[in-house]
């Protein structure tokens, strides 16, 4: 059996060498057009888990690569004036060119035919039994079979340039500086005794400011060593082509052509993906998929040649290594997306913000960094508390979970939210049965707060018949005496618009009722899928549904609530208003954002006018659906809402239409909540996914809540 491998990068050379030492007999030939030793870039890293497969797979390679590292243990961050280090980060480094030359050894020494300067297509190869495309990002192998493989490619916001320098660290290093221009950023690393990584980025504007979109390869590097003078300690900055790009992130929808009608061909590594250099290596990935390609055919074992196996065996390295990536990518997405954004967190205080640099993935939380610093992680936690008005100086220092909190006035002695589900129980809006037991059961559960579900503010407000209600006297008593035996309760006023008259939940979201269903309204005449037309909003229900949120407002003080939530979101009637897929009025109401929230606002000024205690909003800041609302949008409404004196912001997505398509990342609103926070100044309130205190604490010492609703069950 014959394999031709296109691109001598670390993924090609170690697939070839893993799949001809696992096959002794396989004809495997590496083409690579580039000359011995060409490499683009400086140095590799690799953390401790990638090293253990590598020694799985081939254990000489394994020594020789490991006999060259330089290891370090420390992720150094200098930000404003400080230096902060984290421990019990370890990691490996090396250059490229000296894993390229043991990776190019050890292909030699079992037989593998390395060919430098020689360029090749796959249409030149028929006469072979399989191609691993291993050519890189810009693979013509990928794009001569575009409309089999479906790549797409999507380039970053930001601008960086990849130097090597004389320094020599001994710790990863992110480095933040501003001058004039704008704020820049470094990622740094030792890849031998003498030499180190060093990565400068800044954003579009930035980069565009400092003229660096007009300078040469000489002044880049200039400009670069005048503003990190201090963090190069004299040392100069070294260019390898170096050159000003946006980082592009690569995804294949197939990562395999059968080859029904010509030789089967396999994408690897950068032909296949890509990945955010602040997260992890594309070598490192490309590495892993030659291991994951090498085991496919040993397991099927397809080396004897048989078409039929060579095709499953193909299929299974795809189901195997495609999902782990895609994961992979959705990390690297997250760090993208901060490393984007870091002007935004730079009014946090410096272990704060290393905190939140460190977890910016997903991948390390709290309890992580706990385990690997737990001196950073007390400083963390003193911090946070003092901050809240704890003792900076206190020997023990709460996790932000059980710091306390100020909600406009009402004290929560920790920032755990609880908000059972409603079931749909309460005859005539009265809070009876399920319902009642379970808000019941989260009251006595201890956390600092008590969200309630959608409370309706009317009888036509009601999403369901079984629905809680606050608009006559029984429901006022119902709460009244439940809530007298707990802690701090938020109530959601709620009024259903378009997703009102429907059967109960149990049974599944928004199925209209068959008969005995209500009038409903909404910001335009448009039915949320199955269900009944509403009317548009008009001169006679406009000052009706004031009126409405007005009473239940007053009722929720008579009741006892601690706090209440105007919901503004999750497609019901004030979200309607809020989004341009479901508002298409021509007149004050409709049209850009600034008329869009105009009900909205009025009805939150009409909730604060009667309610005595603090107000907050549950916003949609995300449509998850082409032409919907966005953060820049949620961003403009919080703005007047923090003008009206709102305690608190509960950040969710989707949900405006049935067409939405969901998120189920447990971080899914984590982006969309710390850039609201952080750039409106508005406390906020998330949920999703969160199902330990441990992610709780990630949250909230990171800056990206102030709040957080654990999934919980009684």
């Amino acid at each position: 059996m014959r394999i031709a491998t296109i691109g001598g990068g670390p993924g090609g050379l170690y697939a070839s060498l893993l799949l001809k030492r696992s096959s002794p007999d396989l004809d495997v030939t590496v083409f690579e057009k580039n000359p011995r030793g060409a490499t683009y870039g400086w140095g590799v890293v690799f953390s401790d888990r990638t090293l253990a497969s590598f020694r799985e797979a081939d254990y000489k390679s394994y020594v020789d690569i490991t006999d060259h590292f330089v290891i370090w243990d420390a992720i150094d961050i200098r930000y404003r004036d400080a230096l902060v280090r984290a421990g019990g980060q370890v990691f490996s480094g090396i250059a490229r060119r000296r894993l390229l030359d043991i990776l190019t050894n050890r292909c030699t020494e079992v037989g593998v035919d390395v060919r430098f300067e020689t360029e090749v297509v796959a249409e030149q190869l028929s006469d072979h039994d399989l191609v691993v495309a291993a050519d890189g990002i810009h693979s013509a192998t990928r794009e001569g079979r575009a409309e089999i493989f479906k790549p797409r490619i999507r380039d970053g916001r930001a601008r960086y340039i990849w130097f090597g320098t004389t320094l020599p660290l001994d710790s990863f290093t992110f480095v933040f500086r501003s001058n004039d221009d704008g704020l820049f950023q470094v990622h740094a690393y030792p890849f031998d005794g003498t030499t180190s990584t060093f990565i400068v980025e800044c954003n579009e504007q930035t980069w565009r400011r400092a003229g660096l979109h007009e300078a040469s390869e000489a002044e880049s590097i200039a400009y670069c060593e005048k503003l990190f003078a201090g963090d190069l300690r004299d040392n100069a900055l070294m260019s390898n082509q170096s050159q000003w790009i946006s980082f592009p992130t690569l995804k294949t929808k197939a990562w395999v052509d059968a080859g029904l009608d010509g030789v089967p061909i396999a994408l690897l590594g950068d032909s296949a993906h890509t990945a955010h250099f602040s997260i992890g290596s594309g070598t490192k990935l490309a590495m892993e998929d030659a291991i994951a390609l090498a085991n496919a055919f040993e397991e099927r074992d397809a080396a004897r040649g048989d078409p039929k196996k060579l095709r499953t065996t193909l299929a299974d390295y795809q189901m195997e290594r495609k999902p782990i990536v895609e994961r992979f990518q959705e990390a690297a997405q997250q760090s993208q997306s901060y490393f984007e954004s870091t002007s935004r967190y730079q009014e946090l205080e410096p272990e704060q913000f290393v905190f939140h640099l460190l977890t910016r993935s997903g991948r390390i939380d709290y309890g992580n960094l706990r385990q690997r610093d737990p001196f950073l992680i007390e400083h963390v936690d003193r911090r946070f508390a003092a901050h809240s008005g704890g003792n900076e100086r206190a020997a023990v220092a709460p996790p932000p979970a059980l710091v306390p909190f100020d909600l406009g006035g009402v004290r929560l002695d920790n920032r755990v939210v609880l908000s059972p589900v409603a079931a749909g129980s309460c005859p005539e809006g009265v809070i009876a049965r399920s319902d009642r037991e379970m808000l019941g059961s989260a009251l006595s559960a201890s956390a600092g707060l008590v969200l309630t579900d959608e409370v309706a503010v009317s009888a036509h407000a009601r999403i369901t018949q079984g629905d809680a209600g606050l608009y006559d006297d029984a429901q006022v008593e119902a709460f009244r005496d439940l809530l007298d035996r707990g802690g701090p309760v938020a109530l959601r006023l709620n009024h259903s618009g378009a997703r009102g008259a429907t059967k109960p939940r149990a049974t599944g979201l928004d199925r209209p009722l068959d008969s005995g269903g209500w009038p409903l309204v909404a910001a335009s005449p448009l039915a949320y899928g199955r269900n009944a037309t509403p009317n548009a909003l008009d001169d006679r229900t406009r000052p009706e549904i004031l009126e409405d949120f007005s009473v239940a407002a007053r009722n929720a003080g008579r009741a006892g609530v601690d706090a209440v939530v105007v919901e503004m979101g999750r497609g019901y009637l004030l979200g309607g208003f809020l989004s341009p897929l479901t508002n298409q009025r021509t007149d004050e109401l409709g049209g850009d954002i600034r008329a869009r929230m105009r009900f909205p606002l009025e009805v939150f000024d009409a909730v604060r006018a009667e309610f005595g205690g603090p107000v907050g909003a549950s916003v949609c800041a995300d449509d998850w659906q082409r032409g919907g609302t966005k953060a820049e949008d949620a961003l403009a409404l919080v703005a007047e809402l923090r003008e009206r004196g709102c305690a608190i912001v509960e950040v969710t997505a989707g949900f405006t239409t049935p067409r939405f398509t969901p998120h189920l990342d447990p971080y899914y609103l984590t982006v969309l909540s710390e850039q609201i926070r952080n750039e409106s100044g508005v406390p906020t309130l998330i949920g999703g996914g969160i199902t330990t205190v441990d992610r709780i604490n990630t949250l909230l010492g990171g800056a990206r809540a102030d709040l957080c609703v654990l999934r919980w069950s009684a």
